[in-house]
């Protein structure tokens, strides 16, 4: 079954508006309306089994909600027959969350299998105390965490997930579930397979291939919309090996379709895309 690691949904009474903000504020136009209704319709277009969710807590006051809105989806979109969600959400945490150690083992009783942070929208850098405590828990408690990784579209010039800072995080902690979002960092490629690859820490494909689409508002006619082309993909895959990439799309950002067919055509052996496509997915979220 081919997983995409990295979604995006919301209710769909602020859908529309979440959606056209964000939009607006990357200048970049989304190919759903970021429902749940849309992102199915688009996973069984693109032959695609199963869509992992990744919610984000821009405030901690959000973080307690965020995570019983995700149990209630993964019992929503249960598939009837295996009992596994065609749509799986995970958590989310916030760095500023005072309750950060029990709610990591609240989600664990919730069935949640992993988390999503942010630190561009969070703030803080993904090496501060203040994460590398939750990893720790996390890591005890077996848990998933997904970063945001590089650079943000939204937010230019803002860094707090670099390289350096993941490999201190992987140093500070030891092994874990942790998976680097973008490639490992978005725009900061040149520097992922050197200090990340021998880190064990897995990346994810979102929204980090060909060229992303501008909104038609001008504001990146004299910018570079371009992402990795093949060559420069396949040499990130082979420095990390594809038993630690994860094929994911940032849907609503980018067309499940289009990004599947990408990977498809890739100079990669049958074991390393089914590695990527499905395998790598299936091994951690058992």
């Amino acid at each position: 079954m081919i997983t995409d690691f990295h979604t995006h949904i919301f209710p769909d009474r602020i859908a529309a508006a979440a959606i056209d903000k964000l939009s607006r504020a990357a200048h970049i136009r989304p190919f759903l309306d970021a429902s749940a209704a849309s992102l199915l319709a688009s996973m069984e277009d693109a032959g695609i089994g199963r869509s992992v969710l990744l919610p984000v807590a821009t405030a901690a006051r959000q973080v307690e909600k965020l995570n019983d809105s995700a149990a209630i989806l993964n019992e929503k979109y249960a598939d009837p027959g295996s009992g596994k969600p065609r749509l799986l959400s995970f958590g989310a945490m916030h760095p500023d969350y005072d309750g950060w150690r029990n709610e990591l083992s609240r989600m664990r009783e919730l069935g949640l299998q992993g988390f999503k942070l942010h630190p561009v929208y969070q703030g803080v850098d993904i090496d501060d105390i203040s994460y590398l405590r939750i990893f720790a828990r996390a890591a005890e408690l077996d848990l998933i965490v997904v970063t945001h990784a590089g650079f943000d579209i939204g937010f230019p010039g803002v860094e707090h997930c670099s390289p350096p800072m993941c490999r201190h995080v992987c140093e500070e902690i030891g092994p874990f579930k942790f998976v680097l979002a973008h490639m490992g960092g978005w725009r900061n490629w040149d520097e992922v397979p050197e200090l990340l690859s021998d880190t064990g820490a897995y990346i994810d494909t979102a929204f980090s291939t060909e060229e992303f689409p501008p909104l038609d508002d001008g504001y990146w006619d004299d910018k570079n919309t371009s992402m990795l082309d093949a060559a420069e993909t396949v040499k990130i895959i082979r420095a990390f090996g594809s038993d630690h990439v994860l094929f994911g799309t940032d849907s609503p950002w980018s067309d499940q379709r289009q990004s599947l067919d990408f990977f498809k055509k890739l100079p990669l052996s049958q074991d390393e895309l089914a590695n990527i496509l499905s395998d790598n997915a299936e091994r951690l979220l058992g």
